[in-house]
């Protein structure tokens, strides 16, 4: 076990003890303690110390998408003038469609992921993005569906923010 694991997940048991609290962070510590075969006090204590030491921040409510707004997802890989870069995430900024992006390293500098209602509304955003000056290639890539998602950080990162803005603002 290295460093890192050792202050953030324990152990392989604490790391199915996420797994099982991510897919539904309501199930019960006995549910829980059942189906990894352990004892629920166990579950209990892990759950409790992880939230103490800032590794289970919060939980929350994940909605589902609502079948008559579906979108079509694509990936694009963006190579760039490195002179540039400032500009052209400035330009990807205006772009609502662009929900995460990514600097990389490798062939490609950038990794976008946009979503639209329509795969015509995709065509016309990843057109423009093809023109913005300094761009000298993007390569994109159409989801066919998603096996999972552990976009959890996201909501950590919010729950984070929101717990240091309500303890400065109860401090002053």
């Amino acid at each position: 076990m290295t460093e890192r694991s050792s202050k953030w997940l324990k152990d392989e048991l604490d790391r199915r003890i996420v797994r099982e609290l991510q897919r539904n962070a309501r199930e019960s510590t006995t549910n829980i303690a059942a189906k990894l075969d352990v004892a629920r006090s166990t579950v209990h204590e892990r759950i409790t110390r992880m939230e103490k030491d800032g590794v289970i921040a919060g939980y929350s409510v994940v909605l589902s998408k609502n079948p008559s707004e579906e979108s079509i997802q694509v990936l694009v890989l963006m190579d760039v003038k490195q002179q540039e870069t400032r500009k052209i995430l400035q330009r990807l900024g205006n772009y609502v469609e662009i929900k995460v992006c990514l600097s990389i390293n490798g062939e490609f500098d950038l990794f976008l992921s946009i979503e639209a209602p329509r795969i015509e509304d995709l065509d016309v955003v990843v057109d423009e993005i093809a023109e913005i000056t300094g761009v000298l290639r993007t390569k994109t890539f159409v989801v066919f569906g998603r096996r999972f998602d552990r976009g959890f950080n996201e909501t950590a990162q919010r729950i984070a923010a929101q717990f240091l803005n309500d303890n400065n603002q109860n401090a002053g």
